[in-house]
């Protein structure tokens, strides 16, 4: 079978490579790709941003799985598009993916749904924040509404930098694009969780569950980023929590997106604050977290492909996934100045010492091939990651990793699991 992956970055490098591990692939074309899946599968050049592009390339390459990584493709519905032609695709519509491509359709979903979520007001201008923001107690989360690459998420300390959030929100100021619509949300405190799923539109199967750091600086300080590292244990959730997410956050998704008539197959990623209430819904992924995949994807023991077949199928029911004990570990190697402004084209060294790690998956994030040589080529580098039978020894194997791996600026964490290791 020829797989065609969408993407680019860590997420879709962890997916080629589980991907590749299937005996039923002969084939792996990546689309755009990036220098570590050059090394491992065909890469094509295509335009996440252009569906006809992208429809053109599925018509052309004929795949018997087409496989979506980031959301920007969910969000034009190339889903739609492929199953028009009869190409078999794992993702969600375009209609489905609304619970991660708008936060307002996503609140408002879990309101009707009786989906625990924090309290929320969605505003279209910077008037009525004025007027709603009297109803929040400081801090305040301020969101804006579309897809902003995990940057479009703002927690203020007062009621006044809440307000100036939004105003450059909606100027464009503060993203670089203005945000239709933006939601104020109450601050949640607590442990954050990623709880991921796949569905087939009826059933639900959970993944191992993980724990993101999404602040650049190390103690969780500094601005948010799309992700500086991420583990996953045995231990994160005990059974009995993992059955009460599932029973009362996943599965009532789905069926609620199936009564709405929008079913959702895919992956539905929870991301949740374990908070002294219960575990409450910050937002929804609509395809695979990005480093939260690296951590999970090095767990999984059966077969990935036979798993997305079936929930394009409708069998997922059917199916069973098999996790390593233990648990693992993604450190983010990232250019100095990420998530503002940053060099690229700089040569990475170490890469071939980083893959001698006993455990270790060095999965490329913004990297190129050009001349032989691995560039950087973006602000997310490199996805360190590591297996073992504990988190402290997945993450002593990490960092040993990191430790040969060498660029310009290079900036990484050096705390990521920090709050299990405690």
């Amino acid at each position: 079978m020829k797989v065609l992956i969408l993407g680019s970055g860590g997420r879709e490098h962890a997916l080629a490579w589980a991907i590749a591990r299937s005996p039923r692939v002969t084939e792996i074309v990546c689309a755009p790709g990036n220098g570590g899946m050059a090394q491992m599968a065909r890469c094509v050049p295509v335009d996440l941003k252009d569906l006809d592009a992208m429809v053109r390339l599925a018509e052309a390459e004929r795949p018997g799985l087409t496989v979506v990584g980031p959301e920007q493709p969910l969000s034009l519905g190339i889903v739609d598009a492929l199953r028009e032609r009869g190409l078999r695709v794992f993702g969600p519509t375009r209609a489905a993916a609304m619970l991660e491509t708008s936060k307002g359709f996503a609140k408002q979903f879990l309101k009707r749904h009786n989906i625990p979520t924090a309290n929320y007001a969605i505003c279209s201008n910077a008037a009525e924040v004025n007027k709603i923001i009297e109803m929040f107690h400081a801090p305040i989360v301020v969101k804006a509404d579309g897809l902003f690459a995990g940057k479009g998420v703002i927690v203020c300390p007062s009621r006044h930098t809440a307000v100036e959030a939004a105003q450059g929100l909606f100027s464009g100021a503060l993203l670089g694009e203005t945000a239709q619509q933006i939601v104020i949300e109450e601050f949640l405190e607590g442990d954050e969780i990623s709880f991921l799923c796949l569905s087939d539109g009826k059933h639900v199967a959970p993944l191992v569950p993980s724990q993101d750091h999404k602040r650049v600086g190390e103690g969780d300080t500094g601005p948010n980023t799309g992700g500086m590292g991420v583990y996953s244990t045995d231990v994160l959730l005990d059974p009995a929590m993992s059955e009460w997410i599932l029973r009362h956050i996943a599965e009532p998704t789905v069926a609620g997106m199936a009564a709405e008539g929008a079913p959702f197959s895919g992956v539905l990623y929870c991301g949740l604050m374990m908070t002294a209430r219960g575990p409450q819904v910050l937002e929804f992924n609509a395809r695979f977290g990005d480093p939260e995949t690296q951590a999970i994807l090095v767990r999984l023991e059966s077969d990935l492909v036979d798993a997305l077949e079936a929930c394009i199928d409708g069998r997922l029911a059917e199916t069973s996934l098999r996790w390593s004990a233990g648990a693992s570990a993604c450190v983010v190697a990232s250019s100095g100045g990420y998530p503002g402004s940053y060099k690229t084209a700089l040569p990475i060294a170490g890469l071939a010492a980083a893959a001698q790690v006993p455990g270790v998956e060095v999965f490329h994030a913004g990297t190129a091939l050009k001349d032989g040589q691995i560039l950087t080529a973006g602000g997310r580098v490199l996805g360190v990651t590591a297996a073992a039978d504990s988190l402290r020894q997945a993450l002593d194997r990490a960092y040993q990793a990191m430790a040969e791996i060498s660029f310009e600026g290079m900036y990484y964490r050096r705390d990521i699991g920090h709050r299990a290791l405690k």
